[in-house]
């Protein structure tokens, strides 16, 4: 029997980390080693006083339903840290969690926006933030991010796109693909835009604690803009707690009832377990935290130099995150062909800058969450495969 898809399935788009990734398994079982800077995700283990706490939670008995929004000790808990962090009154029942940071998105869009509304989100960004638009039948209006601006918002370029049926801005700093962090100076001339033309404001701050060379701002923190933002964070890339399914939002306590409404309808609530030992990850030592930063700083340095040492290659220095977007327009104007060359022909997985929207296309995004000695394999696999793929 032919299974025929609602429009609604149809117009959900992915995420080709996890295509990329299945094709390297693939290369991997037919003996093919394959260094992996495709996926998201930090290489080091939960820190162990947050694993003590979820087992001794398992123990105690926290095997069971918990409220939708997530239990008032981690609410309470995120309340005080989001006031501590941004700088801004957050009331517990404005925060909600969520297994991962994902429904926060998708319940956003879902909260707010209507079938013809527009939504304005960065490109290259998060894949997901298209799709999602695109699924609720709103109009998709991509921001291009600019190697010449640092892959930064222009605020200028926002302010030519929004318009009467823009609904939501969708920003991301840190941001993924590109390592780029919005100044202070950045979210002021962008809050001016939002709060002039009153659209919402998804504020996807999940890497907000992996910073290099710069200082987290929210736009939540701009006067009158804490009325009209939600803040996306959450454990998975700060606590290396990616398969916890762990995130949360903060937002006005009016929208927080609703996207409460969605947690009831489709998961009941996180897991009572992970919840506890978020509560843990945020309330117990920080230096498992501090030391992974460190780490992926040297990584980013010496991904950073290496790069820029192959001739057809340039490299931005990213400011946060874990990722490095080159150039490699020298090399293929698309970026897709080589990415499928360095997968195939040397054994190094990466993603094509298309992955993340038109405004990637000629760029790669490599992940530096994994060990230096990958890294450097990585890089040496890199330098060998330019050369042969300019010969070709």
């Amino acid at each position: 029997m032919e299974v025929v898809l609602s429009a609604v399935a149809s117009r959900l788009g992915t995420e080709t980390a996890f295509e990329v990734l299945s094709r390297a398994r693939a290369l991997e079982r037919r003996g093919r080693h394959v260094v992996h800077l495709e996926i998201g995700e930090p290489d080091f283990d939960t820190p162990a006083h947050v694993v003590d706490a979820a087992v001794a939670a398992l123990r105690e008995g926290h095997t069971h339903y918990t409220p939708s929004p997530g239990i008032a000790e981690l609410r309470e808990a995120v309340a005080r840290y989001v006031s501590r962090t941004r700088g801004i009154p957050v009331d517990p029942g404005e925060v909600v969690v969520t297994p991962g940071g994902k429904p926060v998105m998708a319940f956003t869009v879902l909260a707010l926006v209507d079938p013809g509304d527009e939504v304005v989100y960065p490109d290259p960004g998060f894949p997901i933030y298209e799709s999602l638009v695109r699924w609720v039948g709103a109009v998709p209006r991509p921001l291009r991010l600019r190697e010449e601006r640092g892959f930064r918002v222009d605020p200028e370029e926002l302010a030519a796109l929004v318009g009467p049926r823009t609904k939501l801005v969708i920003l991301n700093s840190p941001h993924n693909p590109c390592g780029s962090v919005l100044s202070r100076e950045d979210v002021e001339a962008i809050a001016e835009v939002c709060l002039r033309s009153g659209t919402w404001v998804l504020s996807d701050e999940i890497y907000s604690r992996i910073l290099y060379d710069a200082q987290h701002h929210s736009i939540a923190a701009v006067p009158g803009m804490r009325e009209r933002t939600v803040i996306l964070d959450g454990f998975s890339k700060t606590y290396a707690m990616t398969g916890w399914r762990l995130g949360y939002g903060v937002m006005p306590a009016r929208l927080a009832e609703a996207v409460t409404r969605f947690a009831v309808n489709v998961y009941s609530c996180p897991a009572a377990f992970s919840q506890v030992a978020g509560l843990a990850a945020l309330e117990g030592p920080q230096e498992a935290v501090d030391a992974m930063v460190a780490e992926f700083r040297r990584r980013r340095d010496r991904v950073v130099a290496g790069l820029n040492a192959i001739d057809g290659i340039r490299c931005t220095t990213p400011q946060g995150a874990f990722y490095a977007f080159p150039n490699v327009s020298a090399l293929d104007p698309d970026g897709k062909a080589f990415a499928d060359y360095l997968l195939e022909e040397a054994g190094v997985a990466v993603l094509s800058g298309t992955a993340f929207g038109e405004g990637g296309r000629g760029y790669l995004r490599i992940s530096y969450a994994t060990s230096l000695q990958n890294l450097e394999l990585a890089l040496d696999r890199i330098a060998s495969a330019a050369a042969a793929f300019r010969r070709r």
